[in-house]
């Protein structure tokens, strides 16, 4: 990964000083191509050869670089910035393997603060200190709260969408069926928010801000507001950096339709080059496609805001389903078992769901507390209350107890 990284750093450093002066179209085209073909690249080395080969996250440090490049040639930033700065930015190591993607200009913006600042001279050291020390308590108060949702639900969690895995899928019930989707959708939220949490509870910690990268996406009234609150950073990096500039909604529908699937397709393929990932971003651009052009369109309000909420707790966690099988068989016949109208039966062993209730329970109701978004925004307003101190002081414990008797589960979305 270093090397790749290294050497990407320079090259992109590199071509955005020839922007210094007259920008040029073709040199961005030339640079974001080269970009975008290392990352294709590495997926596909990755997937055909062998997955030592795909370096972890590169993913977001591609999308960082192609960013860079985009925003200097639109003048957000200076083409002449620093190489220390640059490189800096690109291996910013709270956000080198999974994200959130943060722009250069708010890299710029904290660092010209933390200069001015530091001139401040002794007289104001006091209250350096003091926010230096703020800093640090809000920081770990993030990295606790989402190492517990990594050890203590995601990697739980894990162990139950694997037993599913395990008894094999002609040979679980329908509602355990059910139950694995909504499991697996549970896991894959609280892993990747919980990396998230713990990033910006890092960054917060060396003096950057808050990135926002989940903005409890669950309590959204549609699939296209699910995903704009759905690893925002990345979400709103297709939008700035492939939507808007093909045109977005503003060249007619016909236009808007197809930069959409363009979109979803490059989403898709930005996961993973199986089969599975370009059918589940094709299914996702189905469901934005019809919630547009027809349940928002012609039906009344509230009847078009109870089907968005609908599709997102139902449609979201079948659609996580095919992101979760490669295998076409295995995934056909996960589907038999969760609408069973082809011959399938609905149940093989109808006690499987209730043994495995008994045993997960304890994982899953907090995992479907924490979907409503009124419950983390109140510890976010009440986080240096005594009582969540002692509470953070315990759960922290808790998970280096866990971990401690684990074998290790590394964070999904470091393969992406």
């Amino acid at each position: 990964m270093v090397p790749a990284l290294a050497g990407a750093v320079i090259v992109n450093f590199l071509f955005a000083r020839t922007q210094s002066g007259e920008k040029s179209r073709s040199m961005l085209i030339f640079i974001v191509l080269i970009d975008a073909l290392m990352l294709v690249e590495f997926k596909i080395l990755g997937q055909y050869v062998d997955s030592s080969l795909l370096p972890v996250g590169i993913s977001f440090y591609i999308f960082k670089m192609i960013s860079y490049q985009a925003d200097v040639y639109r003048d957000r930033v200076k083409a002449d910035a620093a190489f220390k700065d640059v490189a800096a930015y690109f291996c910013m190591f709270p956000q080198l393997v999974s994200g959130p993607i943060m722009r250069f200009e708010d890299y710029e913006k904290n660092k010209m603060l933390t200069d001015t600042e530091g001139k401040a001279g002794h007289a104001s050291g006091r209250k350096k200190l003091r926010g230096i020390l703020v800093a640090l308590e809000d920081g770990l108060l993030y990295f606790v709260a989402g190492l517990a949702m990594k050890v203590l639900l995601a990697d739980h969690l894990a162990m139950l969408w694997k037993e599913i895995g395990t008894i094999g899928y002609e040979s679980i019930s329908t509602p355990l069926a059910w139950l694995g989707a909504v499991t697996y959708s549970l896991e894959l939220y609280f892993d990747f928010w919980g990396y998230s949490l713990m990033a910006a509870g890092v960054g917060i910690m060396l003096g950057f801000p808050f990135v926002l990268n989940f903005d409890h996406p669950y309590g959204s009234g549609s699939v296209s507001e699910f995903y704009r609150r759905w690893h925002v950073t990345l979400g709103s990096w297709f939008r700035d950096y492939i939507y808007i500039p093909m045109g977005g909604s503003r060249k007619g529908e016909g236009r808007t339709f197809l930069n959409l699937l363009v979109v979803w397709l490059v989403t898709g393929f930005w996961h993973g080059v199986n089969l599975n990932f370009i059918l589940w971003g094709l299914v996702l651009f189905a469901i934005i496609v019809c919630e547009k052009y027809l349940v928002f369109r012609f039906l009344p309000r509230k009847i078009g805001r109870f089907i968005g909420h609908f599709n997102v707790l139902v449609l979201i966690p079948l659609t996580w389903v095919i992101f979760a099988i490669s295998d076409r068989f295995m995934l056909a016949e996960y589907f038999a078992r969760l609408f069973p109208f082809f011959g399938t039966g609905i149940a093989v062993n109808d006690a499987d769901v209730i043994k495995k209730l008994s045993v997960y329970w304890s994982v899953l109701l907090p995992g479907l507390i924490l979907l409503i978004p009124g419950v983390f925004k109140f510890w976010e307003n009440h986080r240096r209350h005594v009582a969540f101190t002692i509470i953070w002081f315990f759960l922290f414990w808790a998970c280096i107890f866990s971990l401690s008797n684990a074998s290790g589960n590394p964070f999904m979305y470091f393969k992406f």
